[in-house]
């Protein structure tokens, strides 16, 4: 049994019940209804999923880490489904200290998936355009040997070199849905995320290919000790809906 909720709704005050009887903003009710039962079919164990229903500047929800992101190496995992097309690019996770966007991970206008690292950064992965159904995507980076490798429904890409000069820095914000400009601002709505996301988890370290490939068939499960999907607070605001298993 799943327990549909609204996080933060600036606008209204209105509660999405677990039957759907009532709107949220302006909300199309079919799309809630058909997100919902998506997130029963979709959602991993944890039964826990992120709804961004439309495309909007001020949507988003912010993450807090277990631990600060002051990082040599990573692997960043995400579960999500969306039905925005080619050309639009679309913001899949971002990672912002005071003046610099220091992990961001996007799908390009021409469907290629790049991490930014550093704002200077970048590498682009060509993976085969992403359906409207749910996509696993893992990216694993680290310092010493720069490799970065990225995953797409457990399988790997080329591997190719990114050269940062030093690792992540601490003491910024972790949002889903946006780009920020600024710290917990300046959003675009043309880069924002419209759809579901089901996971996200981060490591401190860069998991073997093997673990990988059972995390993208929920077959094995690694608790995740920077970001764990199952444990993370979330913050919401404007118009984002989390489905709940109750």
């Amino acid at each position: 049994m799943y327990e549909a909720w609204v996080i933060i709704n600036q606008r209204e005050n209105d509660v999405l019940t677990a039957n759907c009887n009532c709107m949220v903003g302006s909300v199309n009710m079919k799309l809630i209804l058909s997100m919902f039962v998506a997130a029963i079919l979709l959602s991993d164990v944890e039964g826990r999923s992120l709804m961004f229903p439309m495309q909007t500047s001020s949507s988003f929800v912010e993450l807090t880490p277990a631990k600060p992101l002051s990082l040599d190496a990573f692997t960043l995992c995400l579960r999500f489904a969306t039905e925005l097309h080619l050309p639009r690019q679309v913001i899949l996770f971002s990672y912002r200290t005071q003046l610099v966007d220091e992990l961001n991970l996007w799908r390009e206008a021409d469907g290629r998936l790049s991490l930014i690292l550093g704002e200077k950064a970048i590498v682009s992965f060509v993976v085969p355009e992403l359906g409207p159904l749910e996509n696993h995507v893992c990216v694993a980076w680290e310092l010493k040997t720069s490799r970065t490798t990225l995953y797409l429904n457990g399988r790997s890409t080329v591997s190719q070199r990114l050269q940062m000069g030093h690792g992540l820095r601490p003491g910024g914000r972790v949002i889903l849905g946006q780009d920020a400009d600024a710290l917990l601002g300046n959003f675009d709505a043309d880069e924002s995320f419209v759809g579901e996301i089901f996971e996200v988890n981060m490591w401190d370290r860069v998991l073997p290919p093997n673990a990988i490939q059972q995390l993208s068939t929920g077959k094995f499960f690694s608790s995740a000790n920077v970001i764990d999907w199952a444990t993370v607070k979330l913050k919401g605001y404007g118009n984002v809906v989390e489905f709940q298993e109750s």
